[in-house]
């Protein structure tokens, strides 16, 4: 068994405990999500890796693709506590974080905790609210915590946001700001099914919808024992220098007016480890770091006046950064 490194520190490979049935406990879940959508195994794996890598999940598509669906089944797949938000113009930030209420019987103020005090929280249409309502999660996402009236409250742990959007061009959405976008780990897109997963979907729902069978199969505490199994995943130096060098490359391009923060840096690393985790491995390679370049970074670079020429930026952003990828030489 091979040593590994944690944290540029040397460790045998006797000291770390690894649980073996580590890989059996992901194969479960990811059955059990997958069982509710169709032909997503990609999508599903990194909806995995974001949750393994302590991160968040905004999932953006247009109207009736699957996105609350594969939220709903994640989130039923896991024994934690659940509870879902509809974001709409006319939802306040007390209605996210909760308030302290007078009670008349005390004479004093109550506090009553709002549903973002859950391990998973699933954030319906999040740029349907407004930008004031929208930056009630910044806190909650970045330090595990919630301040109201002077008082920091600690949320349960394992704590993941998931959530999903329209995109912007459509009718009625707040396009979310940058320092909220850098707080997602992973932007996903579902995409549309192919004609056969379309129709085993028209089968699977003729009776009964499956997200009712979706049964608990992991816990919380399972869920924290391989968010810490994934952060012991060995990366070696020279990908860690592989991965520098696409940040850097964000930061000097000419196409682009913002390139990647140091927030995303540490989310490309720890949801490669994740990723590796997840394919069985103790290990990281340079095809993990290749393969969520996207999804972890397509959110957080702006493009430029000078070089916006398509209508979907997205797709641009993808473009631009495909062929930084094309240029850095991977390490053997």
């Amino acid at each position: 068994m091979r040593d590994w490194i944690i944290n540029e520190t040397l460790v045998p490979a006797e000291d770390v405990v690894l649980h073996f049935d580590a890989p059996d406990k992901i194969a479960k879940l990811q059955a059990a999500v997958e069982g509710v959508i169709r032909g997503k195994a990609d999508t599903v794996k990194f909806a995995l890796v974001a949750l393994f890598a302590k991160g968040h999940l905004l999932i953006e598509d247009v109207p009736g693709i699957g996105k609350t669906t594969l939220s709903n089944a994640l989130a039923r797949a896991l024994e934690l506590s659940i509870h879902r938000i509809q974001f709409t113009s006319d939802l306040l930030p007390s209605d996210v974080i909760g308030l302290s209420i007078f009670d008349q019987h005390s004479t004093d103020f109550v506090w009553k905790p709002g549903p973002i005090f859950s391990n998973i929280v699933i954030a319906d249409e999040i740029n349907r609210a407004t930008p004031k309502t929208q930056s009630a999660l910044l806190e909650a996402m970045a330090e595990e915590q919630v301040t109201v009236e002077g008082i920091s409250r600690g949320l349960p742990l394992p704590f993941m946001v998931v959530a999903t959007q329209n995109p912007s061009e459509h009718h009625g959405t707040y396009p979310l700001p940058e320092s909220q976008l850098d707080r997602f780990m992973l932007r996903l897109h579902m995409g549309y099914p192919s004609l056969d997963d379309e129709r085993r979907m028209l089968f699977d729902r003729a009776d009964v919808n499956p997200l009712d069978l979706v049964r608990p199969v992991m816990s919380g505490s399972d869920v924290l024992e391989l968010q810490k199994l994934a952060s012991h995943v060995r990366f070696d130096h020279a990908l860690v220098d592989y991965l520098l060098d696409i940040v850097a490359a964000t930061r000097a391009s000419d196409h682009l007016e913002l390139g990647v923060s140091p927030r995303g840096t540490l989310a490309l690393y720890r949801s490669a480890q994740a990723l590796a985790l997840i394919e069985g491995r103790d290990y990281c390679i340079a095809d993990d770091i290749k393969r969520l370049v996207i999804p972890c970074f397509g959110h957080r670079i702006i493009i430029n006046s000078r070089s916006a020429g398509l209508k979907n930026k997205t797709r641009e952003a993808e473009q631009i950064l495909n062929e930084i990828l094309h240029k850095i030489t991977v390490p053997i």
